[in-house]
């Protein structure tokens, strides 16, 4: 509740963290695979989508410009360059539970574009904070709806693999409303809450859209030319 973590910014044990599951990212090859990084415009999530997902450390150029510039949030870190890396889109939906806790209240969007300038904000309407309230507290059934709201949005996405960076109570509430024929067991391991700087690889599915795209395993065969005869009348044909 203090005003003091106002919007607050990663731990040097946060960015080691962070650290840790760039290293990750990279030896396991998911970093070449993922299409888009999708992140929470708050800065603690800024900062790890770009230290997780950005590029290598930057070099000042007239072209291009730094995900990240130096010391952003305090950090001491060294800016971190916007090439080799997938798109960084900043979305509104997926933020921290709202209200009441200082922790959980954006930036102005303007401030932000100063401390990260490759990062894409345009989907973000406002450039005040309209969303979060000192005295209201967003309910689990809100966050929930919110999220939907958020895997909705994603269904609009052309990409495939898709990188979300967000937050814990976020993630619970939204994913706890999915699973439900599933076996207990795995509705338990859907809704675990996420420790910090987590990554867990999902695989979301629509049903209603299963059988619009054509399998790439199916095999068509080849019918008879001339009627399919029934087997007892192509015995008596060869008697």
């Amino acid at each position: 509740m203090s005003p003091e973590y106002f919007d607050a910014h990663i731990t040097p044990l946060g960015w080691q963290q962070v650290d840790n599951l760039r290293k990750h990212v990279h030896e396991c090859g998911l970093a070449k695979r993922i299409d888009l990084v999708i992140t929470s415009p708050l800065l603690r999530t800024l900062q790890t989508a770009v230290g997780v997902f950005g590029g290598d450390g930057y070099t000042e150029r007239m072209d291009v410009v730094p995900l990240m510039v130096a010391n952003a949030g305090n950090s001491g870190r060294a800016a971190i360059s916007s090439l080799n890396c997938p798109p960084i889109v900043a979305v509104e939906l997926c933020r921290e539970h709202l209200g009441v806790h200082p922790c959980d209240k954006r930036r102005n969007i303007s401030d932000y574009q100063f401390l990260f300038p490759a990062v894409d904000f345009s989907l973000i309407e406002s450039d005040e904070d309209t969303w979060w309230k000192a005295d209201v507290r967003e309910t689990k059934e809100e966050v929930a709806a919110r999220g939907q709201k958020f895997l909705n949005w994603l269904w609009t996405r052309k990409e495939k693999e898709i990188a979300i960076v967000t937050h814990s109570g976020f993630l619970f509430h939204t994913l706890s409303a999915l699973g439900n024929d599933c076996h207990p067991l795995v509705k338990k391991e859907i809704c675990k809450h996420f420790a910090n700087c987590e990554l867990r690889s999902m695989v979301i599915v629509d049903r209603s859209m299963i059988g619009f795209d054509p399998s790439m395993t199916n095999y068509p065969g080849k019918t008879p030319s001339g009627l399919d005869l029934p087997s007892d009348v192509v015995d008596e044909k060869a008697d």
